[in-house]
């Protein structure tokens, strides 16, 4: 088992707070709050003048710089609300560590790493040979097998120290006194909630569009706060998914290609699951072995990935989404309120539950 030093383990878990997806988008869509810091000019104060008289008012620059001025406020509220929250666990891991008269280090190993069973033979070598294409010409096994270890053993680290963190939290009765920032009007985008679709039904209260990356890390840290939405509202939120492959992640269009075709046999989010679990084998060939181990028909798959005929799908979503403001993934337009990047569950709450409250129209 790799181990690693305390404060290493502790920045990369409260530094992947900070970072949220790819592309480094992570602030949603709103309008700016009316309310101004102090010190700012007057709506009506001139900031330039030029020509024959012609001037400009601050006004005028806040409108015309509204979606991203907004964007700084949200990401400041989340910066300070995550800040803090990374300063409380640095407290409680220390606290706990010399309860039990251990190192941070110590304690961190014993409740995360010695946790995290190791994986088996078996699966390091089914890694080895479904990534074999995109490895360095004459990587052995036994060269490329700690670094497989590292990789199949880091998401389960993570999320056992989510959850030593929460109870840790739970068990100090962590309350967070940071106040809310006033809740700007919501600004919608139009997005067509086409594509592969689950939880409630057409026309549910509320509807979560999707736009996601098969190769991004972000996007897979964001299933389980999806998860968590489908258990907490169950028919009350369609989640709905739609391609934005990144032009830096050559592997992702065609993972998106596979994911519709198994779709044509009944198996979308299957394959979704499998591609999101499998990131590092997307290629072709590993794809074509994905579509054995659901038992899809891989004659018709093979012939379906191998034609591109999904390839428009995947292009018209990307489009779309660029069209609606889409720079990174995941991206999520919550009754078209946009929320970038992999948020954790209470970034969606907030948003489903105003949009639940609000007055019927």
């Amino acid at each position: 088992m790799l181990n690693r030093p305390t404060r290493v383990i502790l920045a990369a878990l409260l530094a992947a707070t900070f970072t949220a997806g790819c592309n480094k988008e992570k602030a949603p869509a709103t309008a700016p709050t009316a309310q101004q810091a102090g010190g700012e000019p007057a709506p009506d104060t001139v900031v330039a003048t030029f020509g024959d008289g012609q001037k400009i008012t601050y006004k005028e620059l806040n409108e015309r710089l509204q979606e991203p001025l907004a964007n700084l406020e949200k990401q400041k509220s989340q910066l300070l609300k995550r800040g803090l929250d990374g300063m409380v666990t640095e407290k409680l891991v220390d606290a706990e560590a010399k309860k039990r008269g251990l190192s941070q280090e110590a304690y961190l190993k014993a409740e995360i790493d010695d946790k995290v069973p190791p994986p088996t033979e078996e699966r390091i070598k089914e890694v080895y040979d479904g990534a074999a294409g995109q490895l360095p010409e004459g990587s052995t096994f036994e060269q490329m097998k700690p670094q497989i270890v590292e990789f199949l053993t880091q998401q389960p680290k993570q999320e056992r120290a989510q959850a030593l963190f929460e109870e840790l939290r739970k068990a100090a009765n962590v309350k967070l006194t940071l106040p809310e920032p006033p809740r700007p009007p919501a600004v919608r985008k139009q997005v067509a909630a086409t594509g592969a679709a689950k939880g409630g039904p057409e026309g549910a209260p509320v509807t979560i569009v999707e736009f996601s990356d098969f190769q991004c890390p972000f996007c897979s840290r964001a299933n389980p706060a999806l998860a968590q939405v489908q258990q907490e509202y169950g028919d009350k939120v369609r989640i709905v998914f739609r391609h934005f492959p990144l032009d830096f992640h050559k592997e992702a269009p065609k993972a998106s290609e596979a994911a519709l075709c198994a779709g044509d046999q009944g198996k979308f989010w299957e394959m979704h699951d499998l591609l999101f679990a499998n990131q590092q084998a997307l290629g072709v060939d590993a794809l074509k072995k994905h579509a054995a181990d659901l038992q899809l028909d891989t004659a018709k798959f093979n012939t379906c990935l191998d034609s591109g005929e999904k390839a428009a799908v995947v292009q018209k979503d990307l489009a779309e989404g660029k069209q609606a403001g889409v720079s990174g993934t995941p991206a999520f337009f919550i009754n078209g309120i946009l929320l970038s990047g992999a948020q954790p569950f209470e970034e969606f709450k907030s948003i489903i539950d105003a949009e639940l409250n609000a007055p019927k129209k």
